[in-house]
């Protein structure tokens, strides 16, 4: 109620990239002060990892990995931070965040910025050894570096692989995002198998997740899927942010996420849920226990929150912990 009477109008009325960083500040600053969240209400095991309950943290809102201790003490079951890639970059000119409160929606363009795989992987490592790692799995997202041609690609993700696995409880690659030239080509058989062999000539014991776009066809699909089997995919994560924009009035260029990507991803899930037994990760306009449910009655095992959790805050992940 704090949250919603009082933070979320406060954040709101700044321009939705400042308040992101304000708030990531804050939750960089007291995530060591805060108490570890320590109640198991769903306790599950999901491709080799213990999770407390079915809600995590999805990739995009500490894409640098810096306040990893405050996700866990906001109630997460999981945090996957990134997308990583192995340059540095600074993304997509600003402004490149719209907030839509009518329909609970977000469109983002940012282009992965983030610090590079280097520097991230060196701050995750300082905070390992300062004692202040989580206790919760913790993924780190992995995509192309804008830089980087598509001929390249596997040569990019497999030097951040090399950098960030040492730090990861899972690695999960990002071949959606509909913000950087190019990327979704990855998600086509012939080139998503390229780059997943190539992983796995290195991956050990390592889960590796691959994160998928809400838009694609049937067809492609399926062969994704078949891909994903052949390779050994620990688990899918379904979906990214799509560019049908059809639900808002005013557009903006980039990926949409929110109540408007409910229905949309909660179908991919369950097509993927009816060609394979690869454990789903549902993502896409989880709000409430009604809309967690769906996804789970379509097939997903765990759940991760983005646009959810800045509408409504740790309320959420409270209400949906006990799933």
């Amino acid at each position: 109620m704090i949250y919603e009477r009082i933070v979320r109008p406060l954040l709101f009325a700044l321009d939705p990239e400042t308040a992101h960083h304000f708030a990531l500040a804050f939750l960089r600053a007291a995530g060591p002060l805060l108490p570890k969240a320590t109640e198991k209400t769903s306790p599950m095991s999901v491709f080799g990892l213990n999770f407390g309950h079915r809600i995590g943290l999805a990739a995009g809102l500490d894409k640098n990995g810096v306040a990893l201790p405050a996700w866990e003490a906001l109630g997460f079951s999981f945090v996957e931070i990134g997308t990583v890639t192995a340059q540095a970059q600074p993304g997509n000119p600003r402004p490149r965040i719209f907030r839509y409160p009518k329909e609970h929606a977000l469109i983002n363009r940012l282009g992965f910025n983030n610090d590079g795989a280097e520097v991230i992987a060196n701050r995750l490592a300082e905070l390992r050894d300062r004692g202040g790692w989580p206790g919760i799995p913790v993924g780190i997202n992995i995509g192309k570096s804008r830089v980087t041609p598509i001929e390249r690609a596997v040569e990019d993700f497999l030097f951040s692989f090399r950098k960030l696995r040492a730090q990861a409880d899972y690695v999960a690659l990002n071949v959606s995002s509909p913000n950087t030239p190019g990327l979704r080509e990855l998600q086509g058989g012939q080139r998503l198998d390229e780059l997943l062999r190539a992983i796995n000539t290195e991956r050990g014991d390592m889960p590796l997740l691959v994160k998928i776009a809400p838009d694609l066809e049937p067809a492609a699909l399926g062969e994704l899927i078949s891909v994903c089997e052949s390779n050994n995919i620990s688990a899918i994560i379904a979906t990214n942010t799509t560019l049908d924009h059809s639900a808002i009035a005013h557009d903006e260029e980039g990926g949409l996420s929110g109540a408007p990507l409910q229905k949309k991803s909660t179908a991919i899930i369950r097509q993927i849920a009816n060609k394979t037994k690869i454990p789903i990760i549902g993502s896409g306009g989880i709000f409430d226990a009604v809309s967690a449910r769906e996804k789970i009655e379509a097939g997903a095992k765990l759940l991760q929150v983005y646009t959810g959790f800045i509408y409504r805050g740790p309320k959420v992940i409270r209400e949906l912990a006990s799933l």
